[in-house]
């Protein structure tokens, strides 16, 4: 049997040397109580009778005395020269106090939840890899040996600033790696003391809405729009404004009238989730006077800005911006892997020292390992090189999938090539339900998302979500014949 982690030796054992039951039999009775209620687990090793003693300050021999009377009872058993362990085959009363116990425990009242989060789904989930599932990256062996070189590099030079509490704003050192690169591809305004280190962007969406949450807030969101961010807004207790997306992007005239003294919108200008289409300039600028005028806050959430396959990467919604009313967040989570967990918020002045206090409230700071690691990855230049080899590796597999699409599926579905982001949308014909489509296509060993879900208000369009970014070229073809054969059905 493997042993357990010594989880026996932080048991809190004690003994009251005023009590009638002698010493050996406090102890057994401890230890027998502590095995019964499953505290401590079958197959854990026990602290030998000479560090047991020590730590009671009694004699060897009362421990000695309570370890044999457990070894007699069939609750422990003893390897030569190894220790003493819980026994895997323990007796009845065993099973008889744990199952009496569950039926006795009392059932805890579950708080008030929003209904709508009860069918919640993500559809980023990377538990299911089989195609097209959304969210999924690469990691090619370029990528993959120098993470570990410099993860390795990084755990050699183990220093004092890896000992203790750090800058919750993040390391000065990434903050300023951030800022280059976003000022280079994002013609972001930006200086190191406005950018917050975050898990991603889920985290920050969580602290601006912790920040600007007050009494009766109303905000607007896209419809369609990114599921997670209307339920964290759902959750938080705001009232979401769902706003129409059309060709342009946000129907800005159309949020004004609906809400027009909104506290924020949430929106994904260069890039709209889930249809693909950018925010037309005339609606920025109009959005952007709005804001100005209103005193809203614009929060532009720029994922996946760094796969653009047509040209160069349009300029952020922020760099617009000279009220500063925007707030921008983004992530490393897609350009490198979403086990990652680091993304980064810039935050204008006037909101920064309310956007850090919240964040050290939550969970106090970023790993500083993982900051350190990724710091070195954009200081030596690996990060540039990284996304242009993704954004090959990934146009190429859109183009695959487009052609497999309109090869086998041309007739059910209408696919025009997205030019930036990790997943396409194709437009059902003849009446096709996007919904029995996904259902049926699981079945065949094919994740398609159904972009109905994801509208609120808005009528929806029936079309199908099929991300391409995370799956070689060779497995494109054959599940995009088993699609065809879900369609069949």
């Amino acid at each position: 049997m493997t042993s357990r982690q010594g989880w026996a030796k932080l048991y809190a054992f004690e003994v009251d040397r005023a009590a009638d039951a002698p010493v050996f039999r406090q102890i057994y009775l401890q230890s027998r109580s502590a095995i019964l209620s499953g505290t401590l687990r079958p197959g854990t090793k026990l602290p030998s009778t000479r560090e047991l003693a020590a730590q009671l300050g009694v004699s060897r021999s009362a421990v000695v005395s309570a370890f044999e009377q457990l070894l007699a009872e069939g609750y422990t058993f003893g390897k030569k020269g190894a220790g003493t362990y819980i026994a895997s085959d323990l007796p009845e009363p065993f099973g008889a106090i744990r199952g009496r116990r569950k039926r006795q425990a009392p059932v805890a009242q579950a708080a008030a939840f929003p209904r709508e989060l009860d069918g919640f789904l993500d559809v980023t989930s990377q538990n299911d890899e089989r195609p097209f599932n959304l969210g999924r990256t690469l990691v090619d062996a370029r990528t993959a040996e120098l993470w570990r070189k410099l993860s390795a590099r990084s755990l050699r030079s183990f220093g004092r600033q890896h000992l203790g509490y750090a800058d919750p704003h993040g390391m000065l050192e990434l903050r300023r790696s951030v800022c280059d690169y976003l000022q280079a591809a994002r013609a972001v305004r930006c200086e190191p003391e406005q950018v917050v280190i975050t898990a991603g962007t889920q985290q920050a969406l969580d602290i601006v809405i912790r920040v600007m949450q007050g009494p009766d807030t109303e905000v607007w969101i896209e419809d369609p729009g990114y599921a997670l961010t209307r339920l964290v807004l759902v959750a938080a207790g705001v009232k979401v404004c769902p706003i129409p997306v059309d060709q342009h992007g946000i129907n800005v005239t159309e949020g004004i009238r609906r809400a027009p003294k909104a506290r924020a919108v949430f929106i994904t200008p260069s890039h709209q989730f889930p249809k693909g289409v950018a925010l037309s300039m005339a609606r920025r600028l109009e959005l952007l006077a709005w804001a100005r005028e209103s005193g809203a806050w614009i929060v532009e959430d720029d994922y996946a800005s760094e796969f653009r396959y047509g040209g160069r990467p349009l300029a952020s919604l922020q760099g617009l911006d000279e009220a500063e009313r925007v707030i921008y967040i983004g992530t490393l989570n897609k350009a490198l892997f979403p086990g990652l967990r680091l993304g980064y918020a810039v935050v204008p002045p006037s909101l920064a020292r309310a956007f850090v206090t919240t964040r050290y409230l939550m969970d106090r700071q970023p790993s500083s390992l993982c900051q350190a690691v990724v710091t070195a990855f954009m200081e030596e230049g690996h990060f540039a090189a990284h996304i242009r080899r993704m954004r090959q590796m990934y146009c190429n597999q859109r183009d695959a999938l487009v052609a497999a699409l309109r090869r086998r599926l041309g007739d059910h579905l209408t696919v025009d090539p997205p030019d930036q982001g990790m997943h396409l949308v194709a437009y059902t014909r003849r009446g096709l339900s996007d919904v029995k489509i996904e259902r049926t296509a699981r079945e065949h060993g094919v994740v398609v998302r159904a972009m109905s879900r994801l509208y609120v208000e808005a009528p929806a369009q029936s079309a199908l979500m099929l991300g391409f970014s995370g799956y070689p070229l060779p497995i494109i073809a054959p599940a995009i014949a088993r699609l065809a054969r879900a369609f069949e059905r």
